[in-house]
């Protein structure tokens, strides 16, 4: 009689093995979109603190106490592309300082004090 070797993985073997490659992509989805929400809020804080800066360097060369977004694009900087859908065209650098504001089309509120 004639033995027949059987090399292979069991239908029970592999079920696990996917069982824990699901769990570890279970574990390491939240852990991603944390580091990318975090990245992004950065992001936005270092356009925030680009505006505000060319906002007080506007004030001090035209002798005014308040500098709209719209003043400064193009003379001080470029367009600022956005990270999260956020818009920076409603913000106004003011000469006593302040804080910006905006929104993401996520609904996550960035500000900045200056």
């Amino acid at each position: 009689m004639k033995q027949t070797s059987r090399k292979g993985f069991t239908l029970v073997e592999i079920m696990i093995v996917v069982v824990i490659i699901g769990l570890l992509a279970a574990m390491a989805v939240p852990a991603f979109n944390k580091v990318r929400e975090e990245a992004r809020r950065k992001a936005i804080i270092n356009n925030l603190r680009q505006v505000a800066s060319a906002g007080q360097q506007y004030i001090l060369e035209n002798g005014v106490t308040s500098a709209k977004y719209k003043e400064l694009k193009g003379v001080y900087f470029n367009e600022i592309d956005p990270v999260a859908g956020e818009s920076y065209n409603k913000l106004t650098v003011k000469e006593a300082g302040g804080t910006l504001n905006v929104r993401t089309k996520g609904g996550m509120k960035v500000e900045y004090t200056y």
